[in-house]
């Protein structure tokens, strides 16, 4: 059933149109809130407080934007109020087992043992730089870098103005660019 209709359906009280709505969005949401939690536990608090609140609010959705659009929404707001109560940050990789529902698993028979070595590595640390900026700066990033949502969208999403989102992007990638330069340049010498 088209997005529209399964919407439609809900907003009139169709549970069955929530429970496939849920079903469409529940990996996107979970892993969305794992990369900005950064931990299992909340991530799934997170994805269980986001369909809680859809479930609650579907008659008030508009569709002035996409649903996906609001759910992102949801779990950012969610994320980041976690994220201001709490003093400490957790380091949790991208590739944790317990961590990001993969959609698609597969082999790439061209890649050596040691190139799989190197990106693993790059990957970790790419993770724990990540996990290093400030949550306003990772959401933004996050959206637009790992996401791939548009600057209006982002901007949507975290209340923010184009001309904000666009600064916080590019704070959070020459922050990233700072460590990634300190880690590489310091290993060569």
């Amino acid at each position: 059933m088209e997005e529209i209709k399964l919407i439609e359906q809900a907003q009139l009280g169709d549970k069955k149109s929530l429970e496939e709505l849920v079903k469409k969005y529940e990996i996107t949401v979970y892993n969305f809130s794992f990369k900005i939690c950064r931990d299992k536990n909340r991530a799934e608090n997170t994805m269980q407080e986001t369909f809680l609140s859809m479930i609650k609010n579907i008659k008030q959705f508009k569709g002035d934007s996409k649903l996906s659009t609001w759910l992102y929404t949801v779990v950012s707001n969610h994320c980041l109020m976690l994220a201001r109560t709490e003093s400490k940050h957790a380091y949790t990789s991208f590739e944790d087992e317990e961590g990001v529902i993969n959609e698609k698993k597969f082999m790439d028979w061209k890649v050596t043992p040691d190139k799989i070595a190197e990106d693993k590595e790059l990957k970790e640390f790419l993770d724990y730089a990540i996990a290093k900026l400030h949550p306003d700066y990772r959401v933004v990033f996050l959206l637009r870098d790992v996401e791939g949502l548009s600057s209006e969208e982002t901007a949507k999403i975290c209340n923010l103005s184009v001309p904000a989102v666009k600064s916080r992007l590019h704070r959070a990638r020459a922050f990233l660019r700072n460590e990634l330069n300190e880690k590489f340049n310091y290993e060569k010498t």
